[in-house]
């Protein structure tokens, strides 16, 4: 039994198989296919090594740094330029804010964004009354449910704050049909790249869409920017 075991310290790290990985991060990440793992690669954002017949195998840390990148893109909705330039920090030994984000992870694969609250949790959390809250899925800016995520924390927390200047959520509907009106544009936008069903296109459809995104999101802070500059006496 001792000899065994000592072999197998020898045998040095246990390397996984692409369907190895697929089994251990597809009940969490059931987006994931073997197209998609390869395109990842492709990317840069995990480096496996190869067997002398150019198998892929996977290390503890490629299985960890996976699930940081889909984590990433599901929780977050970053693109993967963003992804890739954070984990460049997290490689070169930096301790880089979480994008889209406010605080450091304590370890490079946790992320806040999994909490989820509670209706009463979620009212403390954002400090809001019920009224608010019910106005907030009335006006579809949080969609109803028994548990809520994060992003329904910031919003109901955005919203709190609004309505403290006056500003409720009824007065927001113009600012909701705007940001359907970029969905659209975002649509059209890829359309020409979403006729590709396997997973690398789908993977490079919503990157192109997210990066689109953020590129509104510029153009919409700096219009904003530029009015309240003509505010200001």
């Amino acid at each position: 039994m001792a000899r065994s075991a000592a072999q197998a310290k020898d045998a040095g790290p246990v390397l996984l198989s692409i369907g190895q990985v697929l089994a251990k991060l597809t009940p969490e990440h059931p987006e994931l296919t073997p197209s998609k793992l390869r395109f990842l690669e492709e990317q840069g954002l995990v480096s496996p090594a190869r067997t002398p017949s150019g198998y892929r195998k996977f290390s503890a840390g490629d299985l960890e740094r996976l699930k940081l990148v889909l984590s990433m893109q599901r929780d977050h909705y970053l693109p993967l330029k963003v992804i890739r330039d954070y984990l460049a920090d997290l490689d070169a030994g930096l301790r880089p804010l979480l994008p889209g984000g406010s605080a450091r992870p304590s370890r490079p694969n946790m992320l806040s964004t999994g909490r989820r609250f509670t209706r009463d949790e979620l009212l403390r959390e954002a400090g809001a009354t019920p009224q608010l809250l019910a106005e907030a899925v009335s006006a579809s800016f949080i969609q109803a449910s028994d548990l809520f995520g994060e992003d329904a924390l910031q919003m109901l927390a955005a919203l709190v704050a609004l309505a403290g200047r006056g500003i409720e959520p009824r007065h927001l509907r113009t600012v909701r049909a705007a940001v359907e009106r970029e969905l659209g544009l975002i649509e059209s936008a890829v359309a020409p790249l979403a006729h590709r069903r396997d997973a690398s296109g789908r993977a490079k459809t919503a990157d192109t869409a997210q990066e689109i995104a953020r590129q509104l999101d510029t153009v919409r802070r700096t219009l904003l920017q530029s009015g309240l500059d003509r505010l200001a006496p």
